[in-house]
């Protein structure tokens, strides 16, 4: 009997569009264990926007990274987002299961800014225990272009894959958050990942994901800002970028950047704090993702906000096997692996 409560190792694999990461988690032991690493360079212009231009390409860089990481399973937990994901706390007449999933397709059309209903996944949570005395339910509505989904299964396919479980970004980010910070899931508090071409704001309430917003500000852009206005390469931009020496070039452009984080962490919790309680205020942020490791970012960024910005760390509290982060470097690598983490801590 004991054979059959065992559970795999899950896999977490986190496509950006400038890295692959795989993680492996073994949950058999209680706590789950960070089995193994595997982080893949993608090509220039291989993923656009969100959207793969060459399928080819990304599908061996996958393959890549799974050999890096030793998985020999087909199975993965995979992800969605952008701006055809939606997440929003909303509140709902109080139903029986049975009938919330139709109530729920009647609310995503008054909440959700998609035009064709019919053409989006949806799936929703109840936030609050039953109150009898309550006609109200806070709900959690979370909506997904099916065309979104349907071509992560392709490319997945085309890597000779198969997911077990496509979960949203912003619940795979909170899962590996509130593992490594559980000190943090009380008020309200901003987890801003940076990426390559993207920056996803998710905003935290009490320890539930109830917003997102993704802004078109990642490295990318950095590395743009600093080959043309400072004269650098792109291969000096980037070294600088992903380096641990604070350079006035990088000063220089750093501003305006998180200037624009800045204000996407503030429009995205406007709403929420306008319907709060008096006195509530965002709490915290805290950084992951590639730009996390930006030398000074996380400085000027707490400056303009006015509040603690810290990065974040999704090894903080995992337990690590030996020989799991072989040949990587843990400082470098860490900021990346905060989205494959908290894939890999879904078990089946």
């Amino acid at each position: 009997m004991a054979l059959l409560g065992r559970r795999k190792p899950t896999v977490g694999l986190d496509i950006g569009s400038g890295l692959i990461k795989a993680v492996v988690i073994d949950h058999s032991k209680g706590e789950p264990e960070l089995v193994k690493v595997g982080i893949a360079p993608l090509s220039t212009d291989a993923i656009v926007e969100g959207e793969v231009m060459d399928p080819g390409i990304v599908a061996d860089a996958i393959r890549d990274c799974l050999a890096m990481a030793e998985v020999k399973t087909k199975e993965v937990v995979t992800a969605v987002g952008g701006r055809d994901v939606i997440v929003k706390k909303i509140q709902a007449e109080r139903v029986n299961e049975r009938e919330a999933r139709e109530v729920m397709r009647w609310e995503a059309q008054q909440h959700v800014p998609f035009e064709d209903m019919d053409a989006v996944e949806l799936d929703f949570q109840v936030l609050d225990p039953y109150d009898e005395t309550n006609s109200q339910m806070s709900v959690l509505l979370v909506a997904a272009k099916r065309d979104l989904v349907e071509a992560k299964l392709r490319l997945l396919s085309e890597a000779g894959l198969s997911p077990s479980i496509v979960d949203v970004d912003a619940f795979a980010l909170h899962n590996a958050f509130e593992l490594n910070y559980p000190d943090a899931m009380n008020g309200i508090v901003a987890l801003v990942n940076i990426g390559h071409e993207v920056t996803n704001i998710n905003v935290l309430d009490d320890g539930i994901p109830v917003l997102t917003r993704d802004i078109a500000v990642g490295t990318r852009r950095l590395r743009e800002d600093l080959q043309r206005e400072r004269g650098l390469t792109a291969e000096d931009a980037s070294a600088l970028i992903s380096g641990y020496d604070r350079s006035p070039h990088v000063d220089a452009v750093l501003d305006a950047r998180v200037e624009e984080l800045a204000v996407g962490v503030e429009r995205a919790v406007a709403f929420l704090l306008s319907t709060a309680k008096a006195g509530t205020m965002l709490r915290s942020v805290y950084t992951c993702g590639g730009g996390a490791r930006t030398p000074g970012l996380n400085d000027v960024f707490g400056r303009r906000m006015r509040i603690p910005v810290e990065q974040a760390n999704p090894l903080a509290n995992l337990q690590i096997r030996s020989g799991a982060l072989d040949a990587l470097v843990v400082d470098e690598v860490a900021p990346l692996l905060m989205l494959p983490v908290g894939l890999a801590l879904r078990s089946r």
